[in-house]
């Protein structure tokens, strides 16, 4: 069964990743997943968006990505896709406010599986909260280039005033335009994780920059 309080320990540092992150190569993506998951990346989740995989070679992504993190006990979530999501038995499933209906999609992963939602308003977050919702994604909590759907940023502010609304019991992880330098801020508003794309994918050395996020969120 779900346990959120799990889910609110792994959700510390979030790594968003699909190919198009990763220069559209599959065998960078794992790469680079490795080295994040060896750096301490709680919460994976698989958001392959705009590449040229077939269903079938995104599924045995998935697998792979999958793999990984089995061998690091970290969380795998697939992103939107709630077939995908059931096919691999993931541990759980995130959908923005314009996909599948929150009760569809717990209708369709049954009640093992972790449903998340983004949330950009107070009155989205209250709506997650009460269908059911597992955690929430809240942002864009800055301006982003990963994410074309990422919407207008509301700040720290705006996750605080989120914060408020829905209680200290909601899982909440703050994503958009997040790095080492503003991740703090997001902490401190009342997010009980990081979720990133750019900020580690992008880095030199992914566990370097999973490992200081890490550090980031322990210490606020």
């Amino acid at each position: 069964m779900r346990d959120r309080e799990l889910l609110r320990q792994k959700m510390g540092v979030y790594f968003v990743v699909g190919t198009q992150d990763c220069g559209y190569s599959v065998e960078r993506t794992c790469d680079i997943v490795a080295e994040a998951l060896r750096g301490g990346v709680g919460t994976l989740q698989l958001r392959d968006k705009g590449s040229q995989l077939s269903q079938e070679e995104r599924y045995q992504l998935g697998l792979e990505l999958q793999s990984l993190c089995k061998q690091h006990d970290t969380l795998f979530i697939v992103n939107d896709d709630v077939e995908l999501a059931v096919r691999l038995q993931a541990d759980g499933v995130h959908v923005g406010q314009d996909d599948m209906a929150l009760e569809n999609v717990r209708s369709a992963v049954g009640e093992r599986m972790y449903v998340g939602i983004s949330a950009g308003t107070v009155e989205e977050a209250l709506r997650a909260r009460d269908g059911g919702a597992d955690c929430i994604g809240v942002g864009a909590m800055y301006a982003t280039a990963s994410k074309a759907d990422a919407g207008e940023p509301i700040g720290p502010e705006g996750l605080r005033q989120i914060r408020q609304a829905v209680g200290p019991q909601l899982p909440i992880v703050g994503i958009g335009g997040i790095t080492l330098e503003n991740a703090c801020q997001v902490i401190q508003a009342g997010a009980d994780g990081v979720a990133v794309i750019s900020a580690i994918s992008r880095a030199e050395s992914p566990s370097e920059a999973a490992l200081s996020l890490a550090r980031i969120v322990r210490t606020i």
